[in-house]
């Protein structure tokens, strides 16, 4: 059977150096950081006391959503929301009314990491153990159910095609972005919402602290707090936000003359069973590699055809092993390696929603032929000292860029790999 093909029609960003694709194209042409000080987590004794979280986004979600929908929109909820709006509207759709019929060729796939831990945390159980069980109210449960994300999400645009969440930590949005690949491939949907949200909150975040696994160094300078393959890296720096992209048909697209931002080409998902290497917290390297290679294949193109790589990237120990497994996967050593990037330099780790809003700067790379910036790795680590003429410290324009991989790697030794080519028409 032969593939559709899939393009990217699409976006919706919430990120913490922006909310709304416009600003953050600009974000990311200026290199923006939107991590912050963020003073709650010092009221908590918090080792870490940085992080990214989108900026106004109350008064962002009163502008979309009614008295009574904002009832039981959380922030992880919200952020998807208002992302999936907008991806919507960008392709070109109008947001239609409750009375509208059931749009059955488009469906949603929106997970996120961890999700209501915030409202369980802050309403559920202090009103259970208060006995105030009837108090909570008829909205509680979709704002901690995992799936609450993308039921949300299918109700305010009336989708009748697949609706469903996924959960794979840090790789959560990618490899939702890949099932829904695969759906439209498979002719089983003709536009699918797809990518990952994750809500800010010191209950999402305080098991990172506690394994000292998030940055405690930067406090005083929260900008320089997130610090991907430098060797002053000291842990990552939370984040929250969504990326939602719109993925189309090729044929769908074009018939409702669609403005096109870029072409998936492929992807893959796998696990490295916690083995060799892998565990709960570090990946297998073999299973990196072989989700890289198989991520190639599916695209049907070679490993000398990737001019970029956005990695995943987080500012750990994991960092030069991760450019190895690419280098190893690839075939290529530092003289031939990819350019590479790390958006989670300007906004954190997001989790949930890490991949999807790298996915929608991988987007807009593509359509306007730059590189954003990685910051804060002027001091490159000396494991990876050999590739740093191929890291981008300052914006590039690229002319002649057309294909892109994006990795994203998740606690429990999972991983997930997409190819992105600019669309030429």
């Amino acid at each position: 059977m032969n593939k559709k093909r899939v393009v990217v029609t699409g976006i919706g960003v919430v990120a913490p150096n922006a909310v709304g694709l416009e600003d953050f194209r600009k974000a990311l042409r200026e290199g923006r950081s939107g991590i912050r000080f963020i003073p709650q987590l010092e009221e908590l004794n918090f080792g870490c006391r940085i992080g990214g979280v989108p900026p106004g986004f109350n008064e962002v979600r009163a502008r979309y959503f009614d008295h009574e929908k904002l009832l039981s929109i959380n922030d992880n909820i919200g952020y998807a929301s208002v992302a999936a709006v907008d991806a919507w509207r960008d392709a070109g759709f109008e947001l239609p009314d409750d009375n509208d019929d059931v749009d059955w060729d488009t469906g949603a796939i929106v997970g996120c990491g961890i999700g209501g831990m915030d409202t369980i945390a802050e309403r559920v159980v202090p009103m259970i153990q208060a006995g105030k069980v009837r108090r909570m109210g008829s909205r509680i449960v979709e704002q901690v159910m995992n799936s609450g994300t993308s039921a949300r999400v299918g109700g305010l645009l009336g989708l009748g095609n697949q609706v469903t969440s996924n959960s794979s930590a840090c790789s959560t949005s990618s490899e939702a972005i890949f099932g829904a690949l695969q759906r439209i491939r498979g002719g089983l949907a003709k536009r699918m919402l797809a990518g990952g949200s994750e809500g800010a909150s010191p209950y999402i975040w305080g098991g990172f602290d506690a394994m000292r696994v998030i940055a405690r160094k930067f406090n005083d300078r929260p900008e320089e707090g997130s610090r991907p393959m430098s060797a002053s890296a000291a842990g990552f720096v939370p984040g929250a936000g969504a990326g939602v992209l719109m993925l189309e048909d090729l044929e769908t697209a074009r018939a409702r003359g669609a403005r096109i931002y870029c072409e998936i080409l492929g992807g893959a998902v796998n696990a490295g069973g916690q083995r060799n290497g892998g565990s709960m917290t570090a990946p297998n390297p073999e299973g990196v590699s072989r989700c890289i290679r198989s991520a190639i294949a599916d695209a049907g193109v070679h490993a000398d055809d990737i001019d970029a790589i956005n990695g995943h990237l987080t500012a750990t120990f994991a960092d030069p092993s991760e450019i190895r497994n690419w280098s190893n996967a690839l075939e290529r050593g530092p003289e031939r390696f990819p350019l590479v990037n790390s958006t989670k330099s300007m906004i954190g780790h997001c989790l949930g929603a890490a991949g999807g809003i790298e996915c929608a700067a991988v987007t807009l790379e593509l359509a306007e032929k730059f590189l954003h910036p990685s910051l804060n790795c002027e001091d490159v680590h000396p494991e990876i000292e050999a590739f740093s003429d191929k890291i981008v410290h300052q914006t590039r324009e690229c002319p002649d860029l057309k294909i892109i991989a994006k990795s994203s790697f998740g606690f429990g030794d999972v991983n997930s790999c997409l190819i992105f080519r600019t669309w030429e028409g």
